[in-house]
């Protein structure tokens, strides 16, 4: 295995272990300060020390819009400010390992808005695979009980964070069109408009008197927590991940971000978390039908690049 291949391999990886322990590192910060005021911190701060990067990567310039100030700005506010605000506000009414394996279902639902929107009806094998991993949510959230075990909060909660997958979705669909642009440049320049929506819809709720500014005593109590999730969860992980995803490719990059649920059920493990045997198997079955459409759609490209080879 060539060596560049196997730095971007550990890479990636350790990108997928860091976002598979934010999760609950964010959760247990939710007892002490709100999802909001977690959200809007932690994208100005990362915002701005990525908006430093990309000037010194790709010179001051690359932080003009070039007329896509609108554009950019749409698929910031719901990426980077809709996505992260609803997944954390649905776990903090639910619980991290019912939002890792919704989080996790962001392939699957790619491929439905692909068919929706474009009418690219994915393979009978992705379909199975789909269906599969959706069996395996069902029983995390309802613990496989005939009667659902979830709490009416956790529900509510575990639908807010699907709605804030499927916003991620739309972002990533919508990124992908924006040509011309580096990987730092779309990222930093849709990172700031969705940090400045962050911002000032945590202004709405405190003038609406739905929050409180936390204190000083509270924000001291998690700053493990709240340098975690920027500067570990935002900073480190998208330099590792950008890193090893241009060396592996596409598709490896998306085998490796499978297994965040593993990395979040091992967490919680670790903190003393016991889970039901149904809910192992529930998140084991999302995993394996994710990596087995993820390894038949590797198959699928294969054969159509020795076809290709073939008629050239």
């Amino acid at each position: 295995m060539k060596q560049p291949f196997v730095a971007g391999l550990a890479a990636a990886l350790f990108a997928v272990i860091l976002w598979g322990i934010q999760l609950p590192i964010a959760k247990d910060a939710f007892v002490t300060v709100d999802p909001f005021f977690l959200t809007a911190s932690r994208y100005v701060i990362a915002t701005l020390c990525l908006a430093g990067v990309l000037a010194w990567r790709e010179g001051v310039g690359a932080l003009r819009y070039d007329g896509r100030l609108g554009r950019a700005s749409a698929f910031g506010a719901v990426g980077m400010c809709a996505s992260p605000m609803l997944v954390f506000l649905g776990m903090s009414m639910s619980r991290a390992e019912h939002a890792v394996v919704i989080v996790a279902m962001q392939p699957a639902i790619t491929a439905i808005a692909l068919w929706v929107t474009q009418g690219r009806r994915p393979a009978t094998m992705t379909l199975g695979c789909l269906v599969g991993a959706f069996l395996g949510v069902v029983l995390v959230v309802t613990k496989g009980s005939p009667i659902v075990a979830a709490s009416p909060r956790e529900l509510v909660g575990d639908l807010l964070v699907l709605v804030g997958a499927a916003c991620w979705v739309y972002y990533t669909m919508g990124t992908v069109r924006m040509t011309g642009w580096s990987t730092w440049r779309i990222t930093v320049l849709t990172m700031a408009p969705g940090a400045l929506a962050c911002v000032l819809v945590n202004a709405a709720l405190l003038v609406a008197g739905t929050t409180q500014w936390p204190t000083l005593a509270a924000l001291t109590s998690v700053a493990f927590e709240i340098c975690y999730l920027t500067f570990g969860g935002v900073l480190t992980a998208m330099l590792a991940w950008n890193f090893g995803a241009r060396r592996i490719g596409a598709l490896n990059a998306a085998l490796l971000i499978n297994f965040m649920p593993v990395v979040t059920f091992a967490y919680r493990v670790v903190q003393g978390q016991r889970f039901l045997p149904v809910e192992i198997l529930g998140a084991a079955l999302v995993v394996a039908a994710l990596v087995a459409n993820n390894l038949y759609l590797r198959a699928a490209s294969l054969r159509e690049e020795r076809l290709a080879r073939a008629s050239a």
